[in-house]
């Protein structure tokens, strides 16, 4: 829908964006989508596994190998604001189709929260299916080792899409 607003908003969000703040592996991403006018980040999180209760909310390291106990798991997600224009549109299908990556744990849409903050909020997540309205869950050893795959999946393809709208937005 029309966003009258969207610029001054985009350019808001991104001067009090903290880098710091993004977790380590994919504070590139964030970077990249910077550079794109058809777009800005809300929020975003790399997706945590807690093994054992030393790790820290944060923690960013793979699930153990021989692994057999439950993991905690944090939602992996990215939430981006969208112009309402050809570009923001286009960008839009093809975040939506990241989902393909794997049905059952990539998921995209539009949360009623971030849209009531944000019109044209879009959000793509990896989270197994049967846990995908909760921000986290907890998982056994062969659903944790099947969600830890599909987020790196997620973020490798993310990535990607990322690289051809960078050479889309500076071609013209």
């Amino acid at each position: 829908m029309e966003n009258r607003g969207y610029d001054r908003v985009r350019q808001k969000s991104i001067a009090e964006l903290d880098l710091s703040s993004v977790d380590g592996p994919i504070t590139d991403i964030v970077e990249g989508f910077i550079a794109l006018p058809q777009c800005f980040t809300l929020q975003c999180c790399y997706g945590h596994f807690l093994c054992a209760p030393e790790q820290g909310l944060h923690n960013i390291d793979p699930i153990p190998h021989g692994f057999s106990g439950s993991a905690t798991y944090r939602i992996a997600y990215i939430a981006f604001c969208l112009e309402n224009s050809p570009r923001g549109q286009a960008l839009r299908q093809s975040l939506a189709r990241l989902s393909a990556i794997d049905p059952e744990f990539v998921q995209f849409g539009s949360a009623d929260w971030f849209w009531e903050r944000c019109v044209n909020s879009y959000a793509l997540q990896v989270e197994p299916e049967a846990h995908m309205l909760k921000d986290k869950a907890i998982l056994g050893p062969t659903e944790a080792l099947q969600t830890q795959a599909a987020r790196d999946r997620f973020f490798e393809e993310l990535r990607v899409l990322l690289a051809t709208e960078l050479r889309e937005h500076q071609a013209g």
